[in-house]
Parts: C-alpha cells; structure tokens; sequence
C-alpha cells in the first residue's frame, strides 16, 4: 500500500509540474499577444493622428518620439522593419551595448506572408533565458501594409517558478500526511489481520486427536478469513468423528487384550490346580496314616492358587473401573512423605522446595501414585548394588505439582520403553504389570502427565506432573 502511495504520489507530482510549465507556456504566448494587440491598436491610433504621409519611409518620422512612449505606456521594446526586412526604427537607446539588429531573416519574411494573419512568432533561448519575439505587419487606413512591427518578449518564470515551489511545498506536506496515515492504515490492518491469523495459529498448535477441539468463532472477518476459519471449523468436526471412531476402535482392542490376559492368567493357577487334584485322587489312601498332613498339603496348595486368582481379579478390576475420586484439599508435600514410611528401606530419600503445596486430590489415589513407583523403583535396584539410592522429591512448577522418583536400578531398555506403560506388560517375574497402567489413569483423570527417563545400568527417573487445583467446585 506504501509502495503504491509513493508511486502515485510521484505520477502525481510529475503531471502537476507539467501542467504548471504549459501553463507557464499558455500564459506567456496569450500575454504577449494581448500585449501585441495593445501596440498595434497604439500605433494605428498614432498613424491617425499623423501629419507625415503614411508611407514606409516616414516610419522612422512618424515615430521619432512615439516609439519611446510606446515602450513606456506597454513595457516592451519595439522594433520597425520595412517589407523587406530592412531595420527602420527601434526603442532601445542609442547608447546600448547591443548592436541593432540591420534586417530581418528572409525565412521570417517568408513565414509572416504565408500566414493568414501576417503574424509570426519565433521561439529562442539565450543563456538558458526563454524568448519569443513577435512579428506582424501593420497597416494604413486602406489596408494598405506599411512596415513590419516586431515585440521582442522575455519570459520571466519567477511567478510561475514561486507558484509550483508554493504547490510542491503543500503537496509535500500533503504526502507525507498520506504516507503517514498510509502506514497507520496499514499497520492496523494488518494487526487485524494478523490477529485472526494469530488466533487461527494458536487453534492449529492447541488442536490434538485425543481431546476435543474448540471451534474458531470470529466476527467481522475478511472473505478470505472467514473460509480459512469455516475450513478448520470443518476440519475439527471430522476430527472429532474420526477421534471418536478410533477411541471405540482402542476401547475394542484394549479389551480384547485384556480378555487374552486375563485368560493367560487364569490358565496359570489352573493348572497346578488340577496336578494337584489329579495327584490326590490318584494316591489318596483312607487307611494311610499321613492322610491328615497330605490332605492339608494338597489343601494348601489349592489355597495359594485360589489367592493368585483373587488377587489376578482384583487387580483387573481395579484397572477396569477406577474408583471415584474422593477429593480434599490436601497437603501433597506430607502425604508424599507419609507414603514413604510404609518402606523399610534406608536407602530411600524423601526431599521438597516447599512444605506445604496444597491442591484438591483423592489422599489414597495419590499414595497408590508413590507406593507404586517407589515399590517399582526399589525392585529394580539388585540385591547386591553398592550405594543403593532411591530419591522421591516435591516442588512446584508454575501451576502444577511435580513428583519425581529417581533410582540407580538396572534401568529399561530402550526395546522395553514404548511399552512400559501397557496394560499387561512387566519385566519383574511376578506381577501382571498393571501397576503403571493403573497410575497413568488415575494421572490422566486429573489431566496431568506421568514421563519416564531411563538409561540402562544407571537408573530411571520417573516424572509426574498434576495440575494445582485450589478450587473446591472443579472436584
């Protein structure tokens, strides 16, 4: 828009000083001839008057002193010449430095008899001065042509040159009031614009697969902005049906995994479950004096796979169905630190910034959060590690609660980490590795994120970060 200003600004200026030079040029050839016809009305007066006869050679007589009055009363030199062209009569002084002109140029002549007026006026310049000097022939009461009268006319520019310095100077003043306003103009349109950009850029960055997405709702936007904001209204829309649609496909497939675990599970006590049953049918003896101590043997047996499998259930059922949060302003910093005391371990370190960051929180979810991955953090440190350490601290960062628990274990594998958050993965021996699944739900509900870094042989660090939340309706 600048750019177009200063170039019309330009064109602007260069027709103006055009149009102020041909008027310059107008105003010169019009005021000469008015002066032109000024004198020759004079001197057909003064040829009137006259007591000389009206012929050529009593020009010079019949204006002896005339001229000089002419000169004065109109403000121009004027010069007599016969038909011919031979210098007969002139107002400047005898004792000027210029040499009179003796006769005129016979292409003059020739110019002045061809024209329909007998007129004929030539266009010169001297160091740089602009002249025009007039030429015509003037007349006796009988139409009778005497001589040839000639004005010579200096061009002074210095009104006209004042005029166009007085018109650029305004006009200056005038563009930069437009370059100026041009570029407040622009600014603010382009602010506007940018800033439904900038909205349009921040829905983009905040738009993800696995939460639902807000529409853009702008008002008094330009055509452009307003089909960039109806596409991405439509895009979200089928986002969300597409988010939908996989989110039941996950559901599906998440509890068909489960359904495969929880069958592996269920087959692990089954079997010695049915030895054990097959073994006392085959070798049971009323009349053997052991009975009573095989029998409480083989009772035992089944008792501890009958644990396994209630345990199993329990485990998958608190995974399936989380229990509803009972949530209370809590003090995290001592209920973090409470839930350490439960270990026996003296290697476990217990460290907080603050010693009071309360938010609303279930109490037992949260001890769930710490005995877990503490209990997991001690499990991978071997039994014959030297300076076993495992690190719990508590600080507050901008408006979350973080929670890390740092051990020197075994560390995971790098093929080990994407999964090890999976629903039935483990890496211990016992266990139905849902631990961490568990967790990572009850993190998730309070919209926060649970994050692993881990290097093999050296120790794992676990991340968790909860939103602060101090206002008792949002529980």
């Amino acid at each position: 828009m600048i750019l177009l200003t200063v170039i019309s600004s330009v064109l602007i200026a260069s027709v103006s000083v055009l149009q102020f030079r041909n008027e310059a040029k107008s105003y010169h050839q019009e005021r000469l001839e008015r002066k032109e016809n000024a004198i020759k009305e004079h001197i057909t007066y003064i040829l009137q008057n006259t007591t000389y006869p009206l012929t050529t050679e009593n020009i010079p007589l019949i204006f002896k002193d005339e001229i000089h009055e002419l000169t004065d009363i109109h403000g121009l030199e004027i010069n007599f010449y016969d038909l011919k062209g031979t210098f007969l009569k002139s107002s400047r002084p005898s004792f000027a430095v210029d040499k009179q002109p003796e006769s005129l140029d016979p292409y003059i002549i020739n110019l002045i008899q061809a024209s329909i007026d007998k007129r004929y006026v030539e266009f010169f310049e001297i160091d740089g001065v602009k002249h025009l000097s007039a030429y015509s022939e003037i007349k006796d009461g009988q139409f009778k042509s005497l001589a040839i009268v000639n004005i010579p006319y200096i061009e002074d520019g210095g009104y006209y040159q004042q005029e166009l310095r007085n018109f650029l100077i305004r006009f200056s003043q005038v563009y930069i009031f437009m370059l100026v306003f041009s570029g407040l103009l622009a600014f603010y349109l382009s602010s506007y614009i940018t800033k439904s950009l900038k909205t349009i850029s921040d829905k983009l960055q905040e738009t993800q697969l696995n939460k639902r997405n807000e529409r853009i709702q702008l008002d008094a936007t330009s055509r452009e902005i307003k089909l960039l904001v109806e596409s991405y209204n439509s895009m979200v829309d089928k986002l969300e049906e597409s988010a939908v649609k996989l989110a039941q496909n996950e559901r599906d497939l998440a509890w068909r995994e489960m359904a495969k675990q929880v069958a592996h599970e269920v087959k692990n006590p089954l079997t010695p479950m049915r030895l054990t049953v097959q073994s006392f049918q085959r070798k049971f003896d009323a009349n053997d004096p052991n009975i009573d101590k095989k029998l409480a043997d083989y009772t035992q047996t089944l008792l501890q796979q009958i644990d396994t499998m209630s345990a199993m259930a329990n485990a998958f059922s608190s995974f399936a169905s989380m229990p509803a949060q009972n949530n209370e302003q809590i003090n995290v910093v001592a209920v973090v630190q409470m839930a350490l005391d439960i270990f026996n371990e003296d290697y476990i370190h217990f460290e907080a910034k603050e010693k009071e960051i309360f938010s609303l929180l279930d109490r037992t979810q949260l001890i769930r959060i710490v005995t877990n991955l503490v209990k997991n953090a001690t499990q991978s440190i071997s039994e014959n590690a030297q300076n076993p350490s495992v690190n719990v601290s508590v600080y507050r960062k901008d408006d979350h609660v973080i929670i890390e628990v740092k051990d020197n274990g075994i560390g995971i594998s790098e093929k080990n980490s994407p999964h090890i958050f999976e629903p039935k993965f483990t890496t211990k021996n016992s266990g139905m590795g849902l631990g961490l699944g568990i967790i990572k739900k009850i993190i998730e509900n309070y919209s926060g994120t649970i994050t692993f870094e881990s290097t093999p042989n050296i120790g794992t660090t676990f991340h968790v970060s909860i939103p602060i939340n101090t206002n008792e309706k949002q529980s």
